[in-house]
């Protein structure tokens, strides 16, 4: 084995091999997903004392690197004796593999990402640190996270570790070089049959019992889709929704997905991504400086790192901009796919009109509403505001080895369709003017086939010449509130803070506070589309186990309750995944083994890393684990002796893929049936809408087409949805267009869609209507 350190004293790596102490041997540990270390002493024999960011590598004989890294902290001398010349000291040192200097920067990590490629989350939360520090050559793309979103308070290596797991793979940092690769992408036979398993050497337990019967919790998700329906008398300013309006968690507390006000001088790379070949976009007095473009589309852009999610309702604003003439490109856009206006979502497209430069909508690649001409001077505020009833538009994914191989549980997309209202203020030379709607969905109509995330780019410049002041896009929550006139106009009532040009403020507590000038008229029906709230748990079983174990009159159920820490179940959907991936491993009898394994020079044939699957044949039986850690010994004799100390385990006795709490959320309402599989449902009625409310009845458009044989069942609570129960049943309409009688002035409706099944299949979650209207 072969020791250098390089302590930064201008000298190089210095080979301190000779100075190991035989009786204290020097030491690597390596755990699955988390810094390696290296420990050891040393008489120095007049060598340097280690300093503290000294480089530390240790090489094997044959030339295997097995370590590299930092000194962490001072070095340690200990006293040793005495010998002829005085006192003999021993100098211990620790040191920390290469992604210890990421972990001692201090980064903003950012937000979330969403169904992309693991490599491709590892890469970009290491560049948002610092790119030079290590090399990501060696990262592969890997599987797909669901969904991940880096927790501001951790280190580098603890996020790094998170997007590893979570798609069963393994990182580590070795020689400069950062390298992530699924779990069992190595794998290391040993059989008795052959001589090269010493069954002696392995010890191996069953540490946790079997569990088919599954329950897991997750975190808050939305419930309901609320209509909920008030009538304006001219003087009422305050309405109190009758729930609080979901709001998404986040991990770092703040409700703005981006938020720069230009103001550095330097462009954050932890936010954008710049891509300006001809340098048209910098920084000026008045914030981003636009001088230009090279002409075409897509090549000039100024384009967040993280995609946006596109559920719930989100604000994107751009304040002080300025444009002069020959203006062209698009501003605040989002994108599905590449920075292009073929591929624009939603933005505001720029180009040159008559005599100055003008502003129009821009959705799905085409211009609507109204444009605006932009005026010399003057500065502007263009909003966008998007509303989904879908606040989670990407179910997590999950991933569990089964019978040796990695299955996925989970993934995908929601389908849904959105509410845009395009917005412009012109504040003139000096002060505010009144907001201009330049496109309303609640007159256009919804727009369908949204795409789940997209990409945001404040700037794509053709040819843009002016200035932006700040870009923000909010999260605002799942609240949205559109008033109906007595003549039948329905306009969209714009959500903000007071001043902003906009009708009122949606509390956090559901209260509503209209505006002074902006107070319902008399007659005026306000309605609220928000999403209710309740905590995500499901419950599952594997009939064939339960089956199994109940041979011989013994109890067939195994239950198992806990929570879904890691990846983060946001959805009753998610944790049925989670659910499914849990009993992938452990309903097996042998679900959960965990043991160790002692080897003799296993890097003279392949050098054995936490991830690499061992494959562990005594007896004729074959059973696969993953190497959770891995000590190496240095044995100090010649030739070369390295004792290789090994521990695995499967899924169920060491969570890889997911990350488990025995104790489950004490809110949870526990399913009392459990399924077999994923709930077989309906579509939500995502786009029911109530059309009118009289004194007598509420008007209601389901949004849908019943189903063959089916159609939509209304109740006074939101339970109990069956054929054969009567509590709590109003009516069932067979047609999509219905009325509800009224029956008091606050009333409180939940409606599910059912088919024709025996027996039927219902939407998975209710829409629902509350009126506070009086009746005849």
């Amino acid at each position: 084995m072969i020791l250098t350190i390089d302590n930064l004293d201008g000298l190089g790596a210095i080979d301190y091999s000779a100075c190991l102490e035989v009786s204290t041997p020097l030491t690597i540990g390596r755990t699955l997903n988390a810094p390696s270390r290296c420990g050891g002493m040393l008489l120095l024999n007049g060598l340097a004392m280690p300093v503290r960011r000294g480089r530390v590598m240790v090489i094997a004989e044959n030339g295997t690197i097995l370590f590299t890294g930092y000194i962490a902290t001072e070095a340690v001398q200990e006293y040793a004796g005495a010998g002829f010349a005085g006192p003999i000291y021993r100098t211990a040192f620790n040191a920390i593999s290469d992604e210890w200097l990421l972990d001692k920067q201090a980064a903003s990590f950012g937000g979330a990402g969403f169904a992309q490629a693991s490599g491709l989350a590892l890469k970009t939360l290491t560049n948002r640190v610092d790119g030079n520090v290590l090399t990501t050559a060696g990262v592969l793309d890997g599987r797909a996270v669901g969904v991940f979103e880096p927790g501001l308070t951790q280190s580098w290596s603890s996020n790094a570790a998170t997007i590893a797991a979570t798609t069963y793979a393994a990182y580590r940092a070795v020689d400069g070089a950062l390298t992530l690769a699924p779990a069992g992408t190595v794998t290391h036979t040993f059989s008795d049959g052959d001589g090269t398993l010493q069954v002696a050497a392995m010890r191996s337990a069953s540490i946790k019992e079997l569990a088919n019967d599954v329950t897991v919790s997750g975190a808050i998700e939305p419930a309901a889709y609320v209509s909920e329906v008030f009538e304006g008398d001219g003087t009422t300013a305050i309405f109190a929704l009758t729930d609080a309006p979901f709001v998404p968690a986040r991990t770092n507390g703040s409700a703005y997905l981006v938020n720069d006000s230009f103001n550095t001088g330097v462009f954050n790379p932890q936010v954008w991504t710049v891509t300006d070949p001809g340098t048209h976009i910098g920084f000026g007095a008045n914030g981003l400086q636009m001088s230009g473009g090279n002409g075409l589309d897509g090549q000039t852009t100024l384009a967040a790192i993280d995609a946006i999610e596109m559920g719930g309702t989100l604000v994107v604003e751009a304040g002080s901009l300025q444009l002069a003439s020959a203006s062209d490109g698009v501003i605040c856009g989002l994108y599905e796919g590449a920075i292009t206006r073929a591929s624009c979502f939603a933005g505001y497209n720029v180009r040159q009109g008559a005599t100055t430069p003008i502003a129009t909508p821009f959705l799905n690649g085409v211009e609507v509403g109204t444009s605006y001409s932009i005026l010399p001077g003057h500065s502007y505020i263009v909003r966008m505001r998007l509303h989904c009833t879908e606040v989670q538009r990407v179910s997590q994914s999950y991933y569990a080895m089964v019978d040796g191989a990695v299955e996925s549980f989970g993934g995908g997309v929601v389908g849904a369709s959105m509410q845009i209202v395009f917005e412009l203020v012109d504040t003139g030379v000096s002060s505010n003017t009144p907001t201009t709607v330049l496109y309303d969905s609640a007159v256009a109509g919804f727009t369908t086939g949204t795409p789940a995330t997209c990409i945001f780019a404040a700037v794509d410049a053709v040819q843009l010449i002016g200035s932006m002041g700040y870009c923000r896009i909010t999260q605002t929550g799942s609240a949205w509130v559109t008033g109906t006139q007595p003549s039948g106009l329905v306009t969209t009532r714009l959500i903000g803070e007071a001043g902003e040009g906009v009708d009122c403020k949606v509390a956090t507590d559901g209260l509503i506070t209209f505006y002074a000038g902006r107070i319902p008229a008399a007659g005026e029906i306000v309605t609220v589309t928000y999403r209710g709230r309740q905590r995500a748990v499901a419950r599952l079983e594997d009939a064939a186990s339960v089956a199994r174990e109940a041979l011989g009159d013994a109890l067939g159920t195994a239950a198992w309750l806990g929570r879904v820490e890691r990846p983060a179940a946001r959805s009753t959907m998610d944790c049925e995944s989670a659910a499914l991936a849990i009993l992938s491993f452990s309903s097996s009898r042998a679900a959960a083994i965990a043991g160790t394994y002692v080897a003799l020079n296993p890097q003279s044939t392949a050098d054995i890393w936490p991830g690499d699957v061992l494959a562990l044949t005594a007896n004729g039986q074959t059973v696969s684990v993953v190497v959770r850690s891995v000590t190496v010994e240095d044995g100090a004799s010649s030739p070369e002796l390295l004792t290789y100390r090994i521990a695995f385990a499967n899924d169920w006795a060491e969570g890889l893929g997911l990350t488990l709490s025995e104790s489950i959320a004490t809110d949870a309402l526990l399913p009392q049936t459990a399924l077999q599989g994923p709930m077989q449902v309906l579509a939500n009625l995502q786009q029911m809408t109530v059309v009118s409310v009289s004194g007598t009845a509420i008007q209601v458009d389901s949004g849908i087409a019943p189903p063959a044989g089916g159609g939509f069942e209304v109740r006074r609570r939101d339970g109990n949805f069956g054929p054969m129960v009567d509590q709590d049943l109003v009516l069932r309409s067979p047609v999509r267009n219905f009325s509800i009688p009224r029956e008091g002035q606050a009333e409180r409706y939940f409606v599910r869609m059912y088919d024709g099944a025996t027996p039927p299949l219902y939407s998975r979650v209710s829409s629902a209507v509350f009126t506070h209207v009086p009746v005849a």
